[in-house]
């Protein structure tokens, strides 16, 4: 066992991964790329294989074909103890009959009772339960126990970090707490880390990058920042957040005819001839006090108060019968007044897809 906290991490490689379960792909030619010390989201609905690459990569289940790499070892054939992974499940899957204490040392195997218990103290020193060696999980809350099993994930110093859902069983403020808790901890360590999770918030709270996964395919690789902002495909577009989609015919290679109105582009909107705009709902202004492009009169149809942002229901006057979502401060509602109003679409919010 390394006496650091933890030992280099290693950067872990996916090439071309398959895998069937009988008719049913799971895995469909899947690769990816984890740098050292990053810490990298699969996310994506159930069924979409991103649990089913994790227990590929920890040698839970046997790909069919392709390779897995930690730093220069490939471990596509390794047994899991050969692997030096550390892993989270989403049950925490702690023994209800050993203390803290026990549960910390379980994969600490050949080494002395002394050094169990100098690195169980490092380990419960790390996660901010100091002095808690001696209870049982049943004394522990659900927050705790997920520290307790993070403590003994990485109690025998991996160079890989597997997470599992490993906040979907407790309630909202815990895990956006324990989020930022782990996010910073993984930083502190440094240590490559590969998440599982279908939260969209974790992923963006946490993900040094992200892949948006689906039907056993990466849809989209990329930081947060761009899968929000500049979705691939419109499977990332309507996961991840909120969306409007206007049906458009391209009428120039910089506007585009929705309904009656004629909408100009951005330059690097895309290419199609024809289909779907997509745009957010928080890029759209409201009324707004001078004049914008893309500028129309709607009508608002239901106004939602969410707390730090108010969600409107409008359609505009040129696109009847197809309602529209926009987004904005609370503060902003005043100044709304009637039924009729005005919104703008602005041309770098608009992205064609064909």
């Amino acid at each position: 066992m390394n006496t650091a906290l933890t030992q280099p991490s290693a950067p872990m490689k996916v090439r071309n991964v398959q895998k069937r379960f009988g008719a049913f792909t799971a895995l469909d030619n899947v690769s990816l790329d984890v740098a050292a010390g990053e810490l990298v989201c699969l996310l994506g609905p159930s069924g979409c294989g991103k649990t089913t690459l994790l227990r590929c990569i920890a040698g839970l289940e046997r790909q069919d074909s392709g390779e897995l790499y930690l730093g220069e070892r490939d471990v596509s054939l390794l047994p899991p103890q050969a692997r030096d992974y550390g892993i989270l499940f989403q049950s925490y899957a702690l023994f209800p009959n050993l203390t803290v204490e026990a549960n910390i040392g379980y994969g600490l195997t050949g080494t002395g009772r002394d050094e169990v218990r100098k690195r169980v103290g490092q380990m419960l020193e790390l996660v901010g339960l100091a002095g808690s060696e001696k209870k049982y999980p049943g004394q522990l809350s659900g927050g705790q126990q997920q520290r307790v099993a993070l403590a003994r994930a990485l109690a025998p110093a991996p160079s890989l970090l597997l997470l599992d859902e490993p906040m979907s069983a407790l309630d909202a403020r815990v895990r956006e707490h324990l989020c930022t808790e782990l996010r910073q901890l993984q930083r502190r360590l440094g240590i490559t880390t590969l998440m599982v999770t279908h939260n969209q918030d974790e992923a963006m709270l946490m993900a040094d990058r992200i892949a948006v996964m689906n039907n056993g395919k990466v849809e989209q690789y990329a930081t947060p920042q761009e899968i929000y902002d500049r979705p691939a495909t419109p499977f990332v577009a309507e996961f991840v957040g909120q969306g409007n989609w206007l049906p458009f015919s391209r009428n120039s290679a910089s506007h585009a005819q929705v309904g009656g109105m004629n909408l100009r582009l951005a330059d690097d909107a895309g290419v199609a001839k024809s289909g779907r705009l997509f745009c957010r709902p928080e890029a759209i202004s409201v009324n707004p006090p001078v004049h914008e492009e893309n500028l129309f009169p709607a009508k608002v149809h239901e106004i939602t108060f969410l707390g730090n942002r108010c969600r409107m229901s409008f359609e505009l006057e040129h696109l009847p019968g197809h309602p529209l979502l926009a987004e904005l401060a609370p503060e902003a509602m005043p100044r709304l007044g009637a039924q009729d109003i005005w919104v703008a679409l602005p041309p770098r919010s608009l992205q064609v897809f064909a």
